[in-house]
């Protein structure tokens, strides 16, 4: 069986230099990893990792928590993990299961606990569910991506300053009559971004004197939650609104889909603007506030490492810019455009 003593016989270099070049545990010259990985491919060795963490302590593994895999959100950050953890070599174990259900209860009570891990990354937590407490409780590094970070390091866009962004957009082209598309239908389970999103679009409205106007129709927050909703919101011509902020582009374009299937024009009727530039948002030209996950995973597996690194350090909070991206879904109001006597 080949062993470390045979790659670095091979790469020329001590077992010592080998293993840390294929453990990532020290430093080692660029060109002398290339060329002990090489030879450990060449021959055909795999370093154990389970043999690295006892003499390390550590397992190179990381535990990745999230509530869904089929929203786009989620699954791109949970890709700039991946890209980042194994730049890093290390492995991931992913735990995911929808809010407030059995599995998910299991995942912290039993899963979690017994898993030896090096450090969590939390996406999309639920504070009304107290979760990122109990991943703090387990004694691990823990950074969170999406908001609520209780003192641990955290990546996310502003998603109230977002929110109230996307809504002042419509105000400004003299919409009055705006509502809040998307959120979880029993308002018990609202992810922390949802509810930002929610509160920024609030601020908006109050600031500008709206608040007669002001209304919330919650749904699944997914496309077909937004369809659904937006058809019964839009349904009702005496109250319909002619803007709509959506919690994120898969509810926006949702409610497009709707308003055209009942004839209303977008943007001449209806003017909707969404929150995270999603791939369809092109497609759909909608107007949107972007952020990038993919870049939030990476960001969030860099907080890690540092943690890692100096357990002492302070935790860092970083703050995506989420700029507008004009399309072609906002337009001013009727009312606007009208001749001045």
């Amino acid at each position: 069986m080949t062993g470390i003593a045979d790659v670095a016989a091979r790469a020329g270099v001590s077992p010592a230099t080998a293993s840390r070049a294929l453990t990532g545990r020290g430093y080692v010259a660029a060109a002398t990893r290339l060329r002990v990985e090489t030879a450990a491919r060449e021959l055909g060795y795999a370093a154990s990792s389970s043999a690295a963490g006892l003499v390390t302590g550590r397992t190179r593994t990381i535990g990745v928590v999230m509530p869904s895999l089929t929203r786009w959100f989620f699954a791109e950050v949970l890709e700039g993990v991946q890209h980042a953890l194994l730049e890093h070599r290390y492995d991931l174990a992913l735990y995911s299961a929808p809010s407030d259900s059995a599995l998910r209860r299991a995942m912290f009570d039993f899963f979690l606990t017994r898993k030896r891990l090096d450090g969590i990354i939390a996406i999309g937590i639920e504070p009304s569910a107290h979760e990122l407490e109990r991943l703090i409780s387990f004694a691990r590094p823990v950074v969170s991506v999406g908001g609520h970070h209780l003192g641990t390091s955290a990546v996310s866009i502003d998603d109230r300053a977002a929110a109230r962004i996307a809504t002042e957009h419509l105000i400004g082209l003299g919409h009055r009559d705006i509502a809040f598309l998307g959120g979880d239908p029993d308002g018990r389970h609202t992810s922390f971004g949802d509810g930002m999103r929610l509160a920024g679009y609030r601020d908006a409205m109050h600031e500008a004197g709206l608040d007669a106007f002001v209304r919330h129709t919650r749904c699944v927050v997914s496309m077909p939650g937004g369809y659904g909703a937006g058809a019964t919101l839009l349904a009702d011509r005496r109250h319909r609104p002619t803007g709509l902020v959506g919690v994120c582009d898969e509810v926006a374009v949702g409610a497009i889909i709707a308003a055209r299937r009942l004839g209303i024009r977008v943007p001449s009727d209806l003017s909707v603007i969404g929150i995270d530039d999603h791939h369809y948002a092109e497609m759909f030209s909608l107007t949107t506030l972007q952020q990038r996950p993919f870049d939030q995973g990476v960001a969030a597996v860099q907080l890690l490492m540092r943690q890692l690194e100096d357990p002492d350090a302070a935790p860092e909070r970083i703050h995506d810019a989420a700029p507008i991206v004009m399309r072609g879904t906002t337009a001013a109001h009727a009312s606007s455009l009208a001749p001045v006597d």
